[in-house]
């Protein structure tokens, strides 16, 4: 894998090549109009990506990277335990991780507690290339302890992880996207992928729809764990995007977002 020390610019790299290549994207075939102003939804969701960038260098010595090195260094984990070719180790690992952030993903929804954190994310009112960055600081700070125990846990290979991080945040930046793909193109790429369209539903106002399509990256844990939704009922151009109690401005505010896991539940249901 690439050496340690070269892991952020590399990925500083592909985080910017993907937003700046889907934001492209979005302005040459659009799928939705935007219901608020981009200027200020932008503002809001890259300032969190900021703070949370803040966050995690601030209160982790080493990220996920890191602990796999620390990890293979300890002989710990289940992979610790096997023999398997480099490229099948690497591969399986890949593949658990994206289950276990599938899994991740169920509970943010289905937990109350997670649920206040997660909702900061939903309540976009817009869904676009920024949206796959719009987390909380506190779910990103409680997503790298989660990933720490699931890289213990399998003794994921260093170059796994590094290749996992780097998919998970380029797939989540491209499922979020306003993007418009043809018809055979959704449904080709979806049966390995999850698409701008499959992933959409997950954000509608209708309960029963943002309880389906979890996936970020793979989209085998939908069909196979039976939360998978084809399409929307309203169709994706008259579908509302969100949640049904912040149809306002105010999701757009960066302190309102901030401010959101701490304000009194509504019935928002997860």
């Amino acid at each position: 894998m690439p050496d340690i020390a070269s892991e952020p610019a590399i990925r500083l790299i592909c985080f910017f090549g993907v937003l700046v290549v889907m934001a492209l994207f979005e302005i040459m075939a659009p799928r939705r109009d935007l219901v608020l102003a981009k200027p200020k939804r932008w503002f809001t969701n890259l300032g969190l990506v900021a703070i949370d960038t803040v966050a995690l260098r601030v209160l982790f010595p080493i990220l996920a990277v890191g602990m796999a090195e620390i990890a293979a260094a300890g002989g710990w984990g289940l992979f610790a335990l096997t023999d398997l070719p480099v490229w099948l180790e690497v591969t399986a690992a890949v593949v658990l991780l994206d289950l276990a952030i599938y899994g991740q993903h169920v509970a943010s929804h289905k937990v109350p507690v997670l649920w206040r954190v997660h909702k900061v994310h939903h309540a976009d009112r817009d869904i676009d290339v920024t949206t796959g960055l719009r987390f909380h600081p506190i779910e990103i700070c409680l997503s790298m302890l989660y990933k720490f125990v699931v890289i213990i846990a399998l003794g994921a290979p260093a170059f796994a992880v590094f290749l996992f991080e780097v998919l998970l945040n380029g797939t989540a930046m491209f499922n979020h996207s306003n993007v418009k793909l043809p018809g055979p193109v959704d449904r080709l790429v979806r049966l390995a992928v999850v698409t701008p369209d499959m992933h959409r539903v997950h954000h509608s106002v209708i309960h029963a729809e943002h309880d389906t399509n979890y996936g970020f990256n793979l989209s085998i844990w939908d069909r196979l764990f039976r939360t998978y939704t084809d399409q929307p009922e309203k169709g994706h151009e008259g579908m509302t995007i969100g949640l049904e109690p912040y149809q306002t401005e105010k999701p757009a505010r960066l302190d309102w977002v901030l401010a959101l896991p701490f304000m009194s539940p509504k019935s928002d249901e997860g």
